[in-house]
């Protein structure tokens, strides 16, 4: 199959690469010639783990390639895929669209012929019928069909996801449509991963649905957590307790300061405006997103308590900035609410996190980089753990605390334990509804 791919972000990028792997012809197609040129040499824009190897592969393979020319990349196409980003419409929460119509537009002036539109970008309800008018309006000559296929992709195992999916989502409206699309995905059918065929309106649906479900979880274990800290019980007991429920299970019951990321934050807020439009607002997802919002800001309340209340001029390192860890995204991580609360209180924040700089350097200002843990608590007064990267798992906690000038830790990911903690060496720690020992309980 001869596949366009246009957009070369996060989704465009993973999913032309591995369709290339698939043993299909694909073609990437992106305005920013700088971005072009770095892809022509093999190198990702964005950092994810075995993406570089496998589009280096291909592209010796002779079955990836990138331009700028949308017309040439599109003409002989099976099938071409809109992979734009939609971003929270600043103001409403709506997704915005903007990006998406107006490449669909231009796709539509280059064909020419009848061609499968595929659109992979997260939209709401409706969009992929708006988007047959577009296509009727601009091309009224063509007969292109158009295909719902929502991503699923967790950051950092977007490979493996790609390639080894829980379900592949396809929404049509033609059997032609519906035959391409099958013979896009004939590789993992052969390996009986399941493809899940639909109208336009329930594939929307589903991506919006499954993201909103996730999120609650995450949402919900947090509540879990504050309660777990007033009462002493240990959140992680009670994650394990609930996981081994097969109707619940354990993925997504993480206590932490709350979801981040591209997806979760814009697809709760996107449903939420969708129930409103259509006069059924959801609560429980509004709910989850004004909890998610006040669990970052209680973890500001966290580091202060451990610091007697007071963190004007005193020493604090952050270990993590990205929402997650195995990539390089910034997008509404928790780092980006509390570091800058802990500047704003006359803290001087160092960071530490090892793919972060690039996104996070114009995000965070006023704070100092340090590559080296050790190197960033020396004489610190307190140092927080945000993100769980593998790198800050074992870390030599009584090497850090003889470093320390008071030796504090807010483990807000819940890596470590309080126990584990003082042993080290430790004066005071606190986690997120477990056991912990502020200075105030001395």
């Amino acid at each position: 199959m001869k596949i366009a791919m246009i957009g070369t972000g996060y989704v465009g990028l993973v999913s032309g690469v591995c369709f290339s792997d698939f043993g299909h012809d694909v073609v990437c197609v992106d305005k920013n010639q700088e971005k072009l040129a770095l892809l022509r040499a093999g190198k990702t824009p964005i950092f994810e783990p075995g993406l570089d190897d496998l589009m280096v592969r291909n592209i010796a393979a002779g079955r990836l390639s990138f331009t700028g020319d949308l017309k040439a990349a599109s003409q002989d196409a099976d099938a071409v895929f809109i992979a734009v980003g939609t971003p929270s419409r600043r103001g409403d929460g709506h997704a915005d669209l903007s990006f998406v119509f107006s490449a669909v537009k231009e796709v539509a002036k280059v064909l020419t012929k009848p061609t499968v539109i595929v659109i992979k970008s997260t939209v709401p309800v409706g969009t992929n019928q708006h988007v047959a008018d577009i296509l009727k309006d601009v091309r009224p000559d063509l007969h292109c069909d158009v295909v719902s296929n929502p991503e699923f992709l967790r950051e950092g195992a977007a490979i493996n996801d790609f390639m080894y999916p829980d379900r592949v989502v396809v929404g049509v409206q033609s059997e032609r449509g519906n035959q391409v699309m099958q013979e896009v995905y004939r590789p993992l059918a052969r390996r009986d991963h399941p493809i899940l065929t639909t109208d336009l309106e329930t594939a929307e649906m589903i991506k919006y649905a499954a993201n909103a479900f996730l999120a609650t979880k995450v949402t919900f274990i947090n509540e879990i957590a504050m309660l777990c800290e007033r009462t002493g019980a240990d959140v992680k007991d009670v994650a394990n307790g609930m996981g081994f429920d097969s109707r619940i299970g354990p993925k997504f019951l993480q206590a932490g300061p709350g979801y981040g990321g591209s997806c979760f934050p814009k697809d709760t807020k996107a449903l939420a405006r969708i129930g409103q439009d259509n006069a059924t607002p959801l609560q429980i997802v509004e709910t989850v997103i004004k909890v998610n919002e006040e669990v970052k800001r209680l973890m500001i309340d966290k580091i202060v308590d451990l610091c007697d209340e007071k963190l004007r001029n005193k020493t604090i390192t952050v270990l993590g900035l990205t929402f997650k860890p195995d990539t390089d995204d910034m997008r509404d991580a928790p780092a980006l609410t509390v570091v800058p609360a802990l500047v704003g209180l006359g803290a001087h924040v160092r960071v530490v996190d090892p793919q972060a700089f690039r996104e996070a350097e114009d995000l965070l200002p006023n704070v100092i980089w340090f590559e080296d843990v050790y190197e960033a608590v020396e004489g610190a007064d307190a140092v927080v753990l945000l993100t769980e990267w593998n790198e800050f798992r074992a870390l030599d906690l009584r090497d850090m605390a003889s470093r320390m000038k008071s030796p504090r830790m807010a483990d807000l990911r819940n890596m470590y334990s309080c126990d584990y903690a003082l042993e080290a060496g430790f004066e005071a720690y606190t986690g997120m509804g477990r056991k912990s020992l502020l200075p105030h309980d001395r």
